[in-house]
Formats: C-alpha cells, sequence, structure tokens
C-alpha cells in the first residue's frame, strides 16, 4: 500500500511540473489533473506583517492610479490598464538596471521632496485601482474549456468573443498572469499593484497571501465578518463562496495584475459563463449579497476607501494620488 501511495505521489508530482511549462491541456487531462488536486495545493507560504512604524510609513511612499474615484470615473477596458500596467513594470525594469549586484538607479519610494517631472519618480512603486468593462481573462496556461461555449478552433486564437444570446459579447484575452479563467465588469474592483518586492518582502507567496490579507481586512473594515483563506485554494471566501479572487505575475521581483473584489450584485452576473478559478462546484459571492446591514450597501468607490487603508497597513506604505493624465 505504501509503495502504491509512492508511485501515485510521484507521477502527481511529475504532472504538477509539466503544467508549469506546458501549453493549455486537453479536457482529458484536466480531469485527471482534478483527481489529484489534493496533491497539489496552490495555497503556499504565510503572511507575516512588514514591522514597520508610522514615520516609516510616512517615507514609503507609492502612487495611486485612482480610476474608481476619478471626477469622471466609468469602467475602463482592459487592453488600457494592461498596457498601463506593462509602461509600470518596464520603467521598474528601468530603475533596476541589468546588472543583479549593482544598487538601483534609485529608490522605489517616492522622494518626500518630490520635484515636479522628476525623472526619479518614473519606475516607482505604484498601484492602480479600477472598474473594468466585461472581459474574461485566462492565464497562461490556463484551461479553456473552463469557459462555457468555448471551441477547441478558438485555442490559438489570442482574444474571442464568446456570447449566448449574441446581444452583449464578452472579450476573452490570454494574459501573462498565474491561475484560471476569472471575469472582470462593473461591480467589481480590481487592485494592481507593480511593486518591487525587494522593499517587502522577496516571497512570492508570502506576496499572494498578503493580497489575502489586504482583501480580508478591507472586508473587516466595511463590516463583513468571517472572511478567510481555505486551505489548498487561493483566494479569499465568505460562507464557503468566493468573494474575490489573485492572480500575479512577476519579474525580477517587480509584480503585475492582482486581485480582484466582488462589490455589487452586477459584478456576479457574467460568472455563470465560466467555471471561476477552475474550481467546480463552488459560488461566487459579493460584499453587498453578504452585507447583514438593512443600507443599501456599498458602491466601488465607497469601498475602495476600505481596500486603500488596507494596502497601507499591509505592505507598510502610504499612498500618494497620481495625476491620471500624467500616467506613464
Amino acid at each position: 500500500m505504501v509503495f502504491l501511495q509512492t508511485i501515485v505521489l510521484l507521477l502527481a508530482l511529475l504532472e504538477i511540473g509539466v503544467f508549469a511549462f506546458r501549453l493549455p491541456y486537453s479536457t482529458t487531462r484536466r480531469m485527471w489533473q482534478r483527481q489529484i488536486q489534493h496533491l497539489a495545493p496552490q495555497q503556499l507560504g504565510e503572511f507575516e506583517p512588514i514591522n514597520t512604524s508610522n514615520e516609516d510609513r510616512a517615507l514609503r511612499r507609492v502612487w495611486l492610479y485612482d480610476y474608481v474615484s476619478a471626477s469622471d470615473s466609468s469602467t475602463v477596458t482592459y487592453h488600457e490598464i494592461w498596457d498601463h500596467q506593462k509602461s509600470l513594470v518596464n520603467h521598474q525594469l528601468s530603475r533596476i538596471g541589468k546588472g543583479p549586484k549593482e544598487p538601483p538607479l534609485y529608490d522605489q519610494f517616492i522622494p518626500v521632496d518630490l520635484v515636479k517631472d522628476s525623472q526619479t519618480t518614473i519606475g516607482c512603486d505604484s498601484i492602480i485601482m479600477v472598474e473594468h468593462d466585461p472581459v474574461y481573462t485566462l492565464g497562461t496556461a490556463s484551461d479553456a474549456s473552463f469557459i462555457k461555449g468555448y471551441h477547441a478552433s478558438d485555442e490559438n486564437r489570442e482574444e474571442v468573443t464568446i456570447s449566448d444570446d449574441g446581444q452583449n459579447p464578452i472579450p476573452i484575452v490570454r494574459i501573462e498572469r498565474g491561475g484560471e479563467v476569472t471575469y472582470h465588469g462593473p461591480g467589481q474592483l480590481v487592485v494592481y499593484p507593480i511593486i518591487d518586492l525587494r522593499g517587502y518582502n522577496q516571497d512570492i507567496h508570502w506576496y499572494m497571501r498578503a493580497l489575502e490579507e489586504v482583501i480580508i481586512l478591507a472586508l473587516d473594515k466595511a463590516g463583513i465578518k468571517g472572511a478567510t483563506r481555505e486551505d489548498n485554494l487561493t483566494g479569499v471566501w465568505v460562507s464557503g463562496k468566493k468573494i474575490a479572487a489573485l492572480g500575479i505575475k512577476a519579474r525580477r521581483w517587480v509584480t503585475m495584475h492582482g486581485l480582484a473584489i466582488n462589490v455589487d450584485l452586477k459584478s456576479l452576473q457574467n460568472f455563470e459563463g465560466i467555471v471561476p478559478c477552475g474550481i467546480e462546484g463552488r459560488e461566487v459571492t459579493c460584499i453587498n449579497t453578504e452585507f447583514q446591514d438593512d443600507s443599501a450597501g456599498f458602491t466601488i468607490r465607497d469601498f475602495a476607501v476600505h481596500v486603500q487603508e488596507a494596502l497601507e497597513e499591509v505592505f507598510g506604505i502610504s499612498l500618494v494620488p497620481a495625476p491620471l493624465n500624467d500616467k506613464v
């Protein structure tokens, strides 16, 4: 019996290694992976707070590109923000330089004595907060068959559009993050930290748990109690339902992509078109569904305030508003 268990474990580890480097896999292989999912936990690492004083936080200044609270705020296309992320990452990498042992050209945090148009502010840590137009996104190795109505002939296309009724087509975009398919759209708050983990904790698993901590803390501030992590799963859950998802990429310790939190009921409508994050048999929920108060619930802008506070506490930073017309 022990011998058989050992063989199964070795086969599982081999399959995990293949999944990490191959193109999207077939439905048959996905079914086999699902049978051994308990041997391939996603959630690794633990969150440990960054010990920073209020004085330290005042010096750890990070740009906030807040599309949600802008006076003319509206939903923004996925490609616009994706391009913005990639631009910020490229500036970060330029700041770091190519030599691994050479010091960065300048600090990752915004200087206190900020000079307008200074080159030393380009490439500093930044966070984007936004509400997207409807879109389904797939990670680099996501199984596209988790999208209902998806056809194998669409596999090699960068973007396809699927609609059950033909009235409101939703684009599908494959991007460079990890994780399975998810949905972004109206009623959902999306947060993209473009930060250099050298200034926090050079541990990707810690970073994932830190993002979950931001969500849990923000939900608590909003009055949603009992939000938790679940063993072997990434994201945050309330009453057994998923309320927030994560998906990131890091290059030379610079992060992109991030987290999405379902706020309003309308954020749930198009989840019916997919198996969210590839986890079958589990429901999604939103803040306004779980809110126990008799009030009307939260708007995206209302809840964004709690998320900003949670980001500052978890990462030990101070957020500085960045003019959206000056985005790099």
